[in-house]
């Protein structure tokens, strides 16, 4: 029997932690298939994006968009900021994943992975005053690939390259191009079964907002809290926290601290964001705001909090397939001058494995010459954000996370909002 700790002043929470018992991890329920359809169809928008651009090839670094391609994963922390990983798609030929010695075994049944090479790693931590050396071999061997299958197409997209590998490729014959434009827009738009692996993300990240709650007493540091989290996405599957924003009191305002040692004291107000990615490698990026040890919002948090819901929810009813993010701007929740010193800079984003394309930013940012254009599409997932504070006072964090349908929207995540 699961005993229910009394901390739990909202009923409607409950049921957002394990019920066969809140000491047990989270198990998903998804077959196998719904895993492979997803692998397959990102292998496709891959595939299709990058003809629409006329490449032959793309070279991936960022281990997010290995994982969306190949679903290939392998110390994917540690690789983003060591390049000695990465992978190649060949538009009239195979998909290549260059992997650690002896890392082979993690790529066995992944229905995309075509081939698998040895990385050859050309950084100065690994290589040392022989980086050079490295990086001809490396260049010789992308060189080939492409001269082999490309057709004659010497264009090759790449997310993220330094100076020097892109000049190798260029001395080679090869015409390097940004290829962040074909990953962000081939994950943007997800099938159903993404949509289902992200629902048991959010899902896994909702049980651990949850053990936040059942956690926000009186004499808990923000560090002890945001553990939680980590805790529950870890357990059950996930991959990593992005951030660490997680405050309450005074630090929550100015926003972006990260939490620390403060221990949160009765009615102060907690607020976080979980920018967590979690199981199957999908993001949920959810906000919540409450007060320490369950208490009334006071006159000041109640006006924050409900100014912020103001501008989740105008925003939110202005989401439909076909709206341009101009016209979304235009019609968008003006914030006042009061607020505007302590604004989050955003009022929507697109997430998948991770924060995406588009950013539209909040109307007082909106530069028509830096803001990309387009409009929502179905099959898109939209981060709405609020951050909400004004002088003096403590910040009421708000997101949730949505779907674009072909008629409208659906919100993905149910865990409830505090009444007011």
């Amino acid at each position: 029997m699961t005993l229910i700790s009394p901390a739990f002043k909202d009923e409607r929470k409950l049921t957002y932690l394990n019920s066969a018992g809140a000491d047990k991890p989270l198990i998903s329920p998804l077959p196998d298939d719904v895993v492979n359809r997803a692998r397959l169809y990102r292998m496709g928008r891959m595939r299709s994006l990058m003809a629409q651009n006329d490449v032959a090839a793309m070279l991936m670094y960022d281990p997010v968009n290995i994982r969306y391609a190949f679903d290939s994963s392998n110390m994917q922390v540690w690789t983003a900021h060591n390049p000695v990983r990465y992978a190649l798609i060949l538009a009239s030929g195979p998909g290549i994943i260059f992997e650690f010695p002896a890392c082979e075994h993690l790529n066995e049944g992944l229905p995309c992975v075509d081939e698998i090479r040895t990385a050859i790693s050309w950084m100065y931590m690994t290589k040392g005053d022989k980086a050079e050396a490295s990086l001809k071999l490396w260049a010789a061997e992308i060189a080939n690939l492409v001269n082999t299958h490309g057709g004659g197409n010497k264009r090759i997209a790449v997310d993220h390259l330094d100076g020097h590998g892109a000049d190798a490729l260029a001395d080679l014959g090869l015409t390097v191009v940004p290829g962040d434009g074909i990953t962000e827009r081939a994950r943007s738009i997800k099938s159903a079964d993404e949509i289902a692996l992200m629902r048991w993300t959010i899902r896994v990240c909702e049980a651990g907002i949850a053990r936040i709650y059942e956690h926000s007493k009186p004499g808990t540091t923000e560090r002890e809290l945001w553990g939680h989290l980590h805790f529950e996405n870890a357990r059950s599957g996930g991959d990593w926290l992005e951030t660490k924003l997680l405050t309450c009191g005074d630090h929550t305002n100015p926003w972006y601290s990260e939490c620390s040692d403060r221990v949160c004291q009765e009615g102060e107000m907690i607020s976080f964001d979980t920018d967590m990615i979690g199981p199957f490698g999908y993001c949920a990026d959810l906000s919540r705001s409450w007060t320490c040890g369950y208490t009334p919002f006071n006159n000041t948090q109640r006006h924050i909090y409900a100014t912020a819901l103001d501008q989740i929810n105008h925003n939110l009813a202005l989401l439909q397939p076909g709206t341009s993010f101009a016209e979304f701007n235009e019609k968008s929740w003006k914030i006042s001058e009061k607020h505007v010193p302590y604004r989050y800079s955003l009022a929507l984003h697109g997430v998948g494995m991770a924060d995406e394309w588009p950013a539209v930013p909040l109307h007082v940012d909106w530069e028509d010459e830096h803001v990309t254009d387009g409009e929502f599409e179905p099959g898109m997932v939209i981060c709405v954000e609020s951050l909400m504070a004004e002088e003096g006072t403590e910040s009421v964090k708000l997101e949730t996370q949505i779907l674009i349908t072909d008629t409208g929207h659906e919100r993905l995540d149910t865990f409830p909002w505090e009444e007011i």
